[in-house]
């Protein structure tokens, strides 16, 4: 595994630290579920290749170098004594190779995403977080577990060009053009949640957010990070990570 540096580009090995750090800030905020659900990320180059987290390890375990490389079809492009979760993939292939933009896909298990994805109308517009995620939102009904390569093509087109995602008694995704921004995506998607379940549970009316408001939030998302998305938050996250939980870029 030390040698993996040695045999990858300066591109490929920034994308597989990030990657690894994204996972580790997934576990540190308890998002994870045990070893299963994903985050891929597109190796950079012209080859369709993808870093995915080796099946059975530990979302805080993992480091740049464990991650394993494929190609659309799940097949390694790099030797790793680690394997990929075939279900896990159908999902995250589906998503990259519909969309080059998305250069990362974020999958998650959460208790309160699975909890919002069962309700009838899905997220509701309640907390300013929400208003984030309810600019680009889409829903996929639940399959059953995804081994189903046909499966591919309704999810794709359910996503559309959206970049938020609620699988009906399942979970929640988010893609975007960099690790960064996925995380925000998931971040924000994931307190929007929680948010509203814990409003729900007061048993109080509901105050929710008028349309209007809705419409001008994708302009105000760019001033809120000065158009540098989760690349703005990037940065404090790896310091964070440097301090609680090192070792994910080795």
């Amino acid at each position: 595994m030390s040698s993996v540096k040695q045999h990858v580009s300066e591109q490929e090995w920034k994308a597989r630290v990030d990657l690894a750090a994204a996972y580790r800030m997934v576990a540190h905020y308890g998002w994870d579920d045990l070893v299963f659900t994903h985050i891929s990320a597109r190796v950079p180059g012209p080859e369709h290749h993808f870093l995915i987290n080796p099946y059975g390890m530990m979302f805080d375990e993992v480091t740049a170098s464990s991650l394993v490389k494929v190609d659309l079809q799940g097949n390694k492009v790099m030797e790793s004594e680690y394997d990929i979760n075939p279900a896990g993939f159908v999902i995250h292939s589906a998503v990259h190779e519909a969309r080059e933009d998305a250069q990362c896909v974020m999958h998650l298990h959460t208790t309160a995403g699975i909890a919002v994805s069962t309700q009838k109308e899905g997220l509701l517009p309640l907390s300013q977080q929400s208003l984030f995620a309810l600019s680009s939102i889409s829903y996929h009904e639940y399959e059953g577990v995804a081994l189903n390569p046909d499966e591919k093509k309704r999810l794709v087109a359910d996503l559309g060009t959206t970049s938020f995602m609620i699988l009906r008694n399942h979970g929640l995704l988010t893609c975007a053009e960099s690790i960064a921004d996925a995380f925000l995506g998931m971040f924000l998607l994931q307190r929007s949640c929680e948010i509203q379940l814990q409003a729900q549970a007061s048993g109080q009316e509901l105050n929710p957010i008028p349309e209007h408001i809705l419409a001008g939030i994708r302009a105000q998302a760019k001033q809120v990070t000065r158009s540098a998305g989760g690349a703005l938050a990037w940065p404090g996250i790896l310091r964070k990570l440097d301090r609680t939980n090192p070792g994910y870029d080795e």
